[in-house]
């Protein structure tokens, strides 16, 4: 496993278990069959509701809480009382610390959510701070405006999308991205590039196998999602070559510029009202 440096002196994992849409008994086993086949981090959210799972997958695995890393995301309802919901999200994964902690979506009280997520730096609470789905004005806002700068950006990039302008600017305070869709979204199409076909040929690994070292060595941080244990394995199997910048700059041509998911107002509108109770999840 490699690692990455963030803007705050701390470190985060290049690769982590990804949890969205994993029912919980799916995101216990996929925690547990991770983190005891090499895994440090893991990436969850309220909205996911399989905190309360990750936090039991962590303590089936016997990880030390030292050894693990974990990203969760506060969402846009509880937003107006973060300070609740942080201790809310710590009792639901139980632990003391959250290595970092994202606003999930750009609507709500973005502005009183993200002060009080500093003040839980403060208190030790959270090590690192993130946004993710932010567009590029609102992520200038918080950059320009508030005390302390977010580590980490999460938003949906592959090599048909790679992000390289939001790249290019969040490396004015050094930032870096944390990919969702880093295979993009299950595209065939995508995955079978013949790019990627011949590179997996070269090195003996699969194409997806060949789009997570190409995320890595592009310095994104991946959270690639699975419930197989097979393919939770392979996906962690790629710290054993190194693409060649030849390499890369063939995957470089591939990249179209699109999107597989785009976030309308009146989405944003229907995420704010969306009030789950986190609570009763299993």
């Amino acid at each position: 496993m490699e690692n990455f440096k963030l803007n705050n002196g701390t470190t985060i994992p290049a690769e982590g278990i990804g949890t969205f849409l994993l029912s919980p008994d799916d995101a216990e086993n996929a925690v547990y069959s991770a983190f005891t086949n090499g895994y440090t981090m893991v990436d969850t959210a309220n909205a996911y509701m399989n905190e309360k799972a990750v936090g039991r997958g962590l303590k089936k695995a016997g990880v030390k809480r030292e050894d693990v890393y974990i990203s969760t995301k506060l969402w846009p309802s509880i937003y107006g009382d973060a300070a609740k919901a942080i201790d809310d999200t710590l009792k639901r994964l139980g632990t003391d610390y959250i290595d970092l902690l994202f606003l999930h979506q750009p609507v709500g009280e973005i502005k009183a959510a993200y002060r009080t997520m500093e003040d839980a730096v403060k208190a030790g609470k959270v090590r690192s701070l993130g946004l993710s789905n932010f567009p590029m004005d609102e992520l200038k806002d918080i950059v320009d405006n508030e005390e302390i700068k977010p580590s980490v950006i999460q938003v949906e990039a592959h090599p048909y999308f790679p992000q390289t302008e939001l790249k290019k600017y969040i490396a004015s305070f050094g930032g870096r991205i944390m990919a969702w869709y880093p295979l993009g979204h299950g595209d065939r199409s995508l995955v079978n590039e013949p790019v990627f076909t011949e590179l997996a040929k070269k090195y003996h690994k699969s194409n997806a196998q060949i789009i997570l070292r190409w995320h890595v060595q592009s310095c994104n941080i991946v959270i690639p999602g699975s419930k197989n244990p097979a393919h939770i394995k392979d996906n962690i199997d790629i710290y054993d070559f190194t693409l060649t910048d030849e390499d890369m700059k063939a995957i470089a041509t591939v990249n179209k510029n699109v999107r597989y998911y785009t976030a309308t107002k009146e989405a944003l509108n229907g995420y704010l009202h969306m009030a789950p109770d986190f609570d009763s999840q299993k």
